[in-house]
């Protein structure tokens, strides 16, 4: 059996953790440059709030219900992420972490009768360790067990954790669960399924499996088999971003060419992060920046250079000089840039890199250096160690105008207690 944690209302429950007083009350968390909502509690909800909803379309409500609003805060989030995946793993050989606030893990080894009273004890200690509350789903596979963990984050009866065991439960759970819902049911897929009259997970459960592959082929048999309780989905094998970006719109126009450089090396590592984490390289870069479009009075640019690399790599300092370099051949002294961003082109596995005949680079040493390197940082922390190219510099490039302090990360931030 497996169990999915997904954690309640991640980034605002990080928010409350700090903040109890903020209990009960409406609150959410913005995106960069406090633009979107990207998490709300339950009474943000309730009020109607919607997920990615601009900020500026609800300050009406938000004055007027008293919403707290948080500017985004990455530091404290996965920190708290990493101290909540740490003590599940310690219940369990098989763990798997899908995203910042889910995890899937085997509980085979607890006796059937007594693991939704082991999950139920395990969201109580999370709760008492961490401050973050969460919900477990039960089931024999992974997409039954989310199914399930929707239904305990929902309902209060089932104490933070409900299992699907029996093929009544299966059946009552997936009758009564949209299929725009179901893990692997995209947009596209949903509006498939509804056009051949399925609204709910059961309807589909219920077609043949000719008819999932017909219509969605190969990963919509997979759910379709995960839906009836077959367990087929490896999440390590999940198909490969073909693509990976990370882009920023700044609070103010930047035209000083170390400030916007930092902001590319900084990007570029992102994306090359994202890169070993799917053990993949990439053979070309995209680095641009523009001006804004709404400011009339000042000169336009769209600067933009593609790369092609002469072996994939996913290594930090290869990537970063890559794009630097591009940068820098496009770069306009004195235009003022709103928007810049990497995007990392043709992925393929790690395993099929093609050397090159007239490199001259030691692959394998910078390969075992950027081990050691994110080690480093899987340990103590994102950004422990940097390149020079990605210093920070004093100068505030978004806008954060609610971010709360770094805790649990950084020592000047640390809550001090005064005993009298």
């Amino acid at each position: 059996m497996y169990a999915l944690a997904d954690c309640n209302n991640f980034f605002v429950s990080c928010e409350r953790v700090f903040r109890p007083d903020l209990e009960g009350r409406p609150v959410v968390v913005l995106s960069g440059n406090d633009g979107c909502v990207v998490s709300r509690s339950n009474e943000a909800k309730a009020l109607g709030i919607k997920m990615g909803v601009p900020l500026y379309q609800i300050q009406g409500l938000v004055d007027k219900e008293g919403v707290v609003c948080f500017s985004s805060n990455f530091s404290l989030y996965g920190d708290l992420s990493d101290r909540v995946m740490s003590m599940i793993r310690r219940h369990t050989s098989r763990f798997e972490q899908y995203s910042i606030d889910e995890c899937f893990f085997n509980i085979d080894h607890i006796p059937a009768e007594e693991q939704k009273r082991y999950c139920e004890q395990l969201v109580k200690d999370i709760r008492r360790g961490v401050g973050i509350p969460i919900s477990i789903g039960i089931a024999s596979s992974k997409t039954l067990a989310k199914v399930a963990s929707k239904y305990a984050k929902k309902y209060a009866g089932y104490h933070g954790v409900c299992e699907i065991r029996t093929e009544e439960q299966r059946q009552k759970a997936l009758a009564g669960f949209e299929i725009g819902d179901v893990w692997g049911i995209g947009r596209k897929a949903k509006a498939k399924l509804a056009a051949a009259g399925i609204t709910t997970a059961l309807q589909f459960a219920e077609r043949p499996a000719t008819f999932a592959q017909g219509l969605l082929h190969k990963p919509g048999l997979m759910t379709w088999q995960e839906l009836g309780g077959q367990d087929v989905i490896d999440i390590t094998q999940l198909p490969m971003k073909q693509s990976i970006t990370t882009s920023r719109t700044f609070a103010t126009a930047i035209s000083e060419q170390t400030l916007l450089e930092e902001q590319i090396a900084n990007f570029c590592a992102h994306c090359a992060r994202q890169l070993r984490l799917q053990q993949s390289a990439a053979q070309q870069i995209y680095v641009y920046a523009h001006t804004s479009a709404f400011r009339t009075d000042i000169e336009q640019h769209y600067l933009s250079e593609l790369v092609t690399l002469p072996v994939a790599t996913s290594n930090n300092q290869e990537l970063i000089s890559y794009a630097l370099g591009a940068f820098r051949r496009a770069y306009r002294p004195g235009v003022l840039y709103k928007k810049a961003g990497v995007v990392l082109l043709k992925i393929i596995k790690e395993t099929d890199v093609m050397p090159d005949l007239f490199d001259t680079q030691d692959r394998e040493k910078d390969k075992r250096l950027q081990r050691a390197l994110d080690h480093i940082d899987d340990r103590h922390g994102k950004r422990s160690v940097i390149l020079g190219s990605q210093l920070s510099s004093s100068q505030q490039v978004y806008k954060t105008e609610h971010k709360s302090p770094l805790y649990t990360t950084d020592i000047r931030d640390v809550i001090t207690l005064k005993a009298e």
